[in-house]
């Protein structure tokens, strides 16, 4: 029970210690002192705030906008523009064949876009001229078409007088010819000319085995079967060939033999078989 008017700091005589002071010496810091004790505000934590970033899709609409207005631009300027259109049709590689029959078959017309025209169907449209072997056609920019044509080269004739055709490396006839032939060409007499007939083609094979010199001395060939052909030369020398294996080494046994007459070297022969061209024989 506490007396009245008296404390228990009044009783002791001092006041409670701190925990500090009750700390054993030993166990106290060199130089601590007791502090008075100072109040600790908390920290206000505050948000940053961001500034709101102004949105884009106003200028990305805009360039997607652009974007297709070029787009569509670009598109008429290569499909309907005049501006990149056909001026000039260019051909190449005729001989015989008229250049105007060439770009009329062809038929592309003037100021057509040039990426529009149909490549395709005017090759088509020129390949089935009769003179024409192949043929190329391509786009030359800005404003040409370009037409590559291999003509076809005449290797003999055939028909009658009046009614003649000359006839291709393959038996193509291909266009047909009044007068006389032209240099080189060799009248050529068989039952069915064509690509399908065997005489025809043992006999272009003869033709063509010759050296050019030599075939410019053909007066004219004839085969009435595949194996049974016959040069005969403007000097009436006549050649039986046989068919048209070894074509290469008989062409070359006969130039070496025609050479060899014109020379000296060897009497003139009105027969010369070289049908096995290992063993020529001259009658």
């Amino acid at each position: 029970m506490n007396r009245p008017g008296t404390t228990t700091r009044d009783r002791t005589g001092r006041a409670r210690r701190s925990w500090t002071e009750r700390r054993p010496a030993t166990e106290r810091r060199p130089g601590a002192e007791r502090r008075p004790s100072v109040p600790v505000t908390p920290l206000v934590r505050t948000r940053r705030v961001r500034p709101r970033r102004r949105s884009r899709r106003p200028a990305q609409w805009g360039l997607a906008v652009l974007g297709v207005l070029a787009l569509v631009a670009v598109g008429w300027v290569l499909l309907a523009s005049p501006v990149l259109g056909i001026r000039t049709v260019q051909v190449d590689g005729v001989t015989t064949l008229p250049a105007d029959q060439v770009r009329e078959t062809a038929g592309i017309d003037p100021g057509t876009p040039l990426l529009r025209v149909d490549l395709d169907g005017a090759r088509a449209r020129i390949a089935r001229l009769p003179q024409v072997a192949s043929v190329e056609v391509t786009r030359g920019w800005p404003h040409t078409v370009v037409v590559t044509v291999a003509e076809r080269k005449a290797v003999a004739v055939v028909g009658p007088p009046g009614q003649r055709s000359l006839v291709d490396a393959e038996g193509v006839s291909f266009d047909t010819i009044t007068g006389a032939p032209p240099a080189g060409v060799v009248p050529l007499d068989v039952t069915r000319p064509g690509p399908g007939d065997p005489a025809t083609m043992a006999a272009l094979a003869a033709i063509q085995a010759l050296p050019h010199d030599l075939r410019l001395k053909l007066a004219s060939a004839a085969a009435t079967t595949a194996e049974d052909v016959t040069l005969e030369f403007t000097d009436g020398t006549l050649v039986r060939w046989g068919g048209a294996e070894n074509s290469g080494r008989k062409g070359a046994a006969l130039a070496a033999l025609v050479q060899q007459i014109a020379d000296g070297d060897l009497d003139p022969a009105d027969t010369i078989d070289v049908s096995t061209p290992k063993a020529v024989v001259l009658r």
